[in-house]
């Protein structure tokens, strides 16, 4: 007499374990899709600002008058960085390069010029931007030209873009699918005990008091599932960061706590809806419907 109940609660923690593992799977699934469009969103940002537009100045400029000008750049809201490269720093860097002195073979004078290079942040890193910025910065005194690449710059935005846009809907498609694979197996792990729903019924409880503690359960399942992802997903993260030092210049802490934050969210929120969900259906039924699902 005692082994069925303990077949029963075997089979009953079986039930437990497998919808924890496979709900784990799923948010697994849907945390690296969130991963992803966090990621590309960072770097973006972390592509556009380390893109070069250059201020080439004019011959006659001092080292003094061309670094009060970098200090009145700094001012601008659109400047992340810069860096003033004085003639006598370009004839080094390209004499280390080219192995010679360029300046022997034009009669000692130095042939290069100032210039400041500056990263822009990201909000101002487009081509329309880069237009009105150039007319500013060209207006500063003794400022001859500004370069930078525009097709590349052009050719970065619209790839991100796209990229953006194709893991959003991957994310929403995700997340459908997701909802109905997590929505399936907490079904099948409230149709066991169907009938024990209908006896509570029959006895007058409440729908609220019969559904509460199948929808708390899910919510527990959906707590270690979210935290087992979580878990699996930073060991993958750490484990590549040993092969990639520079992953977390893009996957930053913030993004690992929104990716985290949102897979315990969504395990906690798409079990407790299915388990509500499942409760209704199984209580809508009469008695006899019960024996035919």
């Amino acid at each position: 007499m005692k082994k069925k109940p303990n077949k029963a609660r075997n089979r009953y923690g079986l039930q437990v374990i497998t919808l924890c593992i496979s709900t784990s799977l799923v948010l697994i699934l849907l945390g690296v899709v969130v991963l992803s469009v966090f990621t590309t969103r960072h770097l973006t940002n972390y592509v556009k600002e380390n893109l070069v537009v250059t201020m080439m100045l004019e011959q006659d400029m001092t080292n003094p008058e061309a670094r009060l000008l970098c200090t009145r750049l700094k001012t601008r809201p659109y400047i992340k960085n810069l860096s003033f490269i004085s003639k006598e720093q370009a004839l080094k860097e390209q004499t280390a390069a080219m192995g010679s002195d360029p300046s022997e073979f034009i009669g000692g004078d130095n042939p290069f010029l100032s210039s400041i290079d500056l990263t822009l942040r990201g909000d101002y890193a487009n081509n329309d931007s880069l237009k009105w910025i150039s007319k500013e910065l060209k207006a500063y005194p003794k400022v001859s030209e500004i370069t930078y690449q525009q097709d590349l710059i052009e050719s970065v935005n619209n790839t991100l873009g796209k990229v953006s846009l194709v893991l959003l809907v991957l994310a929403g498609l995700l997340t459908f699918v997701s909802f109905s694979l997590i929505n399936n197996t907490v079904r099948l792990s409230i149709y066991a005990r169907r009938f024990s729903i209908h006896t509570m019924k029959l006895v007058g409880a409440s729908w609220g008091f019969i559904r509460r503690p199948f929808v708390m359960q899910a919510v527990g399942i959906g707590v270690v599932a979210a935290l087992l992802a979580i878990g699996i997903l930073g060991s993958c993260i750490y484990a590549l960061s040993r092969y990639e030092e520079g992953l977390f210049n893009v996957v930053t802490w913030d993004v690992l706590a929104v990716t985290g934050g949102s897979i315990l969210l969504f395990g906690v929120l798409i079990t407790a809806l299915c388990a509500g969900i499942s409760v209704n259906k199984f209580l809508r039924m009469k008695a006899g419907e019960l024996y035919k699902i």
